[in-house]
């Protein structure tokens, strides 16, 4: 139906519902015609699935949904408005400052700066103040178009000379979007909120120098980070979950305790401290005894590997970039940046049989990897690690019980570690792989199998996939909520039979064997730094680098706890006396902060009875025990593992 020449169009809204409007409409009117209430919190809207600003007019039949803070595309929308927010902000109180990118990351968004010095705390809280001053202020936000050239000048103009290799950078030669509010514009693809009033719940969080386009040849940028929320209270969540995670950064928690610590000379790769390398051991004996237990053998492979192999392995054409190489005897070598090409090397020792399937072979395998200097945090990123790697040889049918065997073992590890909540993922084949189809089709259905065997919901992502093949990943949820990926098996059709593996089949022909790649913790670095930040560096018993430390009162004690110590630790216990002579209060106080699981405190009572005054960390006085009561009671503690200690211990 027309209606002085114009479209007459029918919404079709979220719920079903139609509306004839009589003219072209824009989303906010459509918001209006709803209700008031709506159209105060609407922020952008969704047009036959296309996400616009309010302001974008309707002109036929569509089905239209208002989006809010409430939704994710408005959270999107608000934090993408709160970027420009303090771009116009910072360069109201810093004319010379200039703007570069600013995009939305996880839970907020930055922007990029060029200026001539450092911003500071005090910097940041009057951006904050100008920002909330804009607000107030209420401008509208209007979308323009331009052609490119005239952006060009009109950023030259204004002396952004950032702005203009942006522009400049762009490929083909369409209109851009432009969005201006009151004095300030920029480059962007919208949509943004209606008016600058809409941005009310920001808080900017930090500032960081920021090479520009990541580069450390480029000039150094000042780069503030922010985030914005649907409501006050959201954010109050949010700024507690923030410093809930500051106290529990394993960086600082390293230090305090003494666990590790990195530096220039070396970057990402860590040096690891008597206590840190005493979990790390911990880990590693626990997790050699677990695949001994499964049947892995397990082996050590070298560090440097000639350049060629990684070419024949498919490695060289994909990773050259993050691999280190080293020259010798006019020699190219790689330092592995994995370990699948070595284990097929060992599995291509000696003829194989079908009989010898499935083999597995395991190694605690050390990796270096060239990380972005920018990447690297901790350990949680690095460029040195070591995997707790394995690599199955098997046949097509053997998949399915293999990965659920797997599974078994993953799950039995993360409960040990105090994991209960995994979140599953399946990858499925990518557009460009290796394999015929039906292969593809049956491995995938190998691990939905074996998935749904679990009787846990997990989750498709089609298409991510290696490939070479189909893989599973396994995340752990923390105690604050996030989420951790850590193990992962992943079916290879692709690199056995390209490095020359083969077995005897029963009907005497040659097959290549399926690999499967597994890890359970990924990497023990990375591992490490998710456990200590998961307790609060407060390890449980079996975990911690000393268990127990034994207190004198004065030096009459000195040589029962020197006795006391040496008994404990012929029973294979981590334990260690501090016989200074100091208050024992200072004493308690200090070996608390350390985090050590029980304190014994010993005076002269103690050691007439020949007994100790037990404590534990969190402050729980477990009264007078005998060394016989009190290594069953450890003994007790470190065999239960990560188990019910977490939520105490804090």
């Amino acid at each position: 139906m027309h209606h002085n020449g114009k479209r007459m169009p029918k919404i079709t809204l979220p719920d079903g519902s139609q509306r004839d409007y009589d003219k072209p409409v824009t989303v906010a009117e459509i918001a209006e015609s709803i209700g008031a209430g709506l159209a105060r919190a609407a922020l952008a809207g969704r047009v036959d699935g296309e996400l616009v600003d309010t302001s974008f007019e309707v002109n036929t039949d569509a089905e239209v949904a208002i989006v809010t803070a409430r939704d994710s595309d408005g959270l999107e929308v608000l934090r993408h408005s709160c970027a420009h927010l303090m771009a116009q902000a910072v360069q109201r109180l810093f004319p010379k400052a200039q703007v570069t990118i600013g995009p939305v990351v996880e839970d907020g968004f930055f922007y990029d700066f060029a200026f001539e010095r450092a911003f500071t705390p005090e910097d940041l809280q009057a951006i904050e103040k100008m920002m909330q001053a804009i607000v107030k202020e209420d401008l509208v936000v209007q979308r323009s178009i331009m052609s490119r050239d005239e952006a060009v000048a009109m950023f030259k103009d204004m002396g952004e000379v950032y702005k203009v290799e942006i522009i400049e950078g762009i490929p083909g030669d369409e209109d851009l979007s432009f969005y201006r509010q009151g004095e300030f514009i920029d480059l962007c693809r919208g949509p943004h909120v209606p008016s600058t009033g809409k941005s009310a719940t920001f808080k900017l969080t930090s500032v960081a120098g920021a090479y520009w386009r990541g580069d450390s040849n480029n000039e150094m940028l000042q780069r503030i980070h922010g985030t914005a929320w649907g409501s006050k209270k959201d954010l109050k969540l949010y700024l507690q979950r923030l410093e809930e995670a500051e106290k529990r950064d394993h960086r600082k928690l390293g230090k305090k305790l003494d666990l590790f610590h990195f530096q220039e000379e070396a970057p990402g790769m860590v040096f690891w401290h008597p206590k840190g390398w005493t979990i790390y051991l911990v880990i590693e004996s626990y997790m050699r005894q677990v695949q001994n237990a499964s049947h892995y053998q397990e082996i050590r492979t070298p560090q440097l590997v000639d350049y060629s192999l990684w070419e024949k392995s498919g490695h060289a054409a994909k990773f050259a970039d993050e691999m280190f190489t080293v020259e010798s005897d006019n020699r190219l070598y790689a330092i592995k940046p994995m370990n699948c090409p070595c284990h097929i090397q060992v599995f291509n020792q000696g003829l194989k049989s079908y009989r010898d399937l499935p083999l597995r072979l395991a190694e605690f395998g050390s990796c270096h990897r060239y990380e972005p200097s920018g990447s690297m945090h901790g350990l949680m990123r690095v460029r040195s690690f070591v995997q707790d790697d394995g690599h199955i040889f098997c046949t097509e049918d053997q998949i399915q019980s293999e990965v659920a065997d797997f599974m078994d073992l993953l799950f039995a590890v993360y409960r040990d570690f105090g994991f209960d909540d995994v979140i599953l993922r399946l990858s499925t084949r990518p557009q460009k792989r290796v394999g015929s189809d039906a292969l593809w089709g049956d491995a995938e259905q190998a691990l939905k199998d074996a998935l749904n065997a679990t009787g846990l919901p997990w989750e498709l992502v089609p298409g991510e996939g290696a490939f070479y093949g189909p893989k599973i990943e396994y995340s752990l949820k923390d105690c604050m909520g996030r989420i951790q990926q850590c193990g992962t098996i992943q079916v290879d059709f692709f690199t056995p039979g390209s490095l020359g593996a083969h077995y005897i089949a029963e009907d005497n022909s040659k097959k290549v064997p399926v690999m499967l790649h597994r890890a359970v913790l990924g990497s023990f670095e990375r591992f490490i730094g998710v456990l200590i930040e998961h307790h609060a560096g407060a390890m449980p018993a079996w975990l911690a680098p000393e268990q127990a430390i034994i207190l004198n009162i004065t030096d009459k004690q000195a040589k029962y706890c020197t006795q006391l110590q040496e008994s404990l630790k012929n029973k294979g216990f981590r334990v260690s006396a501090d016989l200074r002579n100091e208050k024992i209060g200072f004493k308690i106080r200090e070996h608390t902060l350390q985090k050590i699981p029980y304190l014994l405190v010993v005076g002269d009572k103690e050691v007439e009875s020949s007994t100790v005054a037990v404590r534990k960390r969190g402050g729980e006085d477990l009264g007078t025990m005998t060394f016989e009561d009190f290594c069953n009671h450890l003994s007790h503690d470190v065999s239960h593992f990560g188990r019910g200690e977490i939520s105490a211990e804090q």
